[in-house]
């Protein structure tokens, strides 16, 4: 496999740690120093996006179809595998976990002095008035979803360029028949 790939693979999984992290410690009391950031938003989509589309052009332009990408992730070696694999996973839990736990409030904000967040319970759906600590919750809870799905669209692709990397190496290394 080409540097390039190992870098471009190494870049997507360590946003992807990273961003993973931070949405882990939302969980811990208080607020993160981030969050009234409007700018880590838009870099986490530009960096996101800018990783993702070029790992899946590289994943398309191998021309392999899901059974070969599969069958090349698994020629990766072991600590690779393990990594992307748990990392993806504690993703998909941390997810998982935010959804249960948050409830049906979203996007707290404050308006003249006061708190407030969108409800988005069935027949319900508005804007309501809620307490500081629920809306300290609602933030932490928007900023977890906010930084865990992009992490683990970045770990997904890390599995496509590193894929990609693998099978480039296994076609350069068919060497093609001299047939006249």
């Amino acid at each position: 496999m080409g540097w390039t790939f190992k870098l471009h693979g190494g870049v997507a999984a360590g946003l992807g740690a990273t961003l993973l992290v931070l949405a882990t410690l939302t969980w811990l009391p208080g607020v993160l120093p981030l969050s009234g950031a409007r700018w880590l938003a838009a870099g986490i989509f530009v960096s996101l996006f800018l990783t993702a589309v070029s790992a899946l052009m590289r994943l398309i332009l191998t021309g392999a179809d899901k059974q070969a990408i599969w069958l090349a992730f698994r020629c990766l070696p072991g600590k690779v595998q393990m990594t992307l694999g748990a990392l993806a996973l504690g993703g998909v839990v941390l997810l998982v976990f935010s959804k249960a736990t948050e409830g049906n409030l979203q996007a707290a904000e404050v308006r003249d002095g006061r708190y407030v967040a969108f409800d988005t319970t069935p027949y319900a759906r508005g804007t309501v008035e809620i307490s500081q600590s629920r809306y300290q919750d609602v933030l932490e809870s928007d900023q977890r979803t906010m930084l865990a799905i992009p992490g683990v669209f970045s770990l997904g692709a890390a599995y496509a360029v590193l894929a990609a990397g693998e099978l480039r190496r296994a076609d350069g290394a068919v060497v093609p028949s001299d047939v006249r």
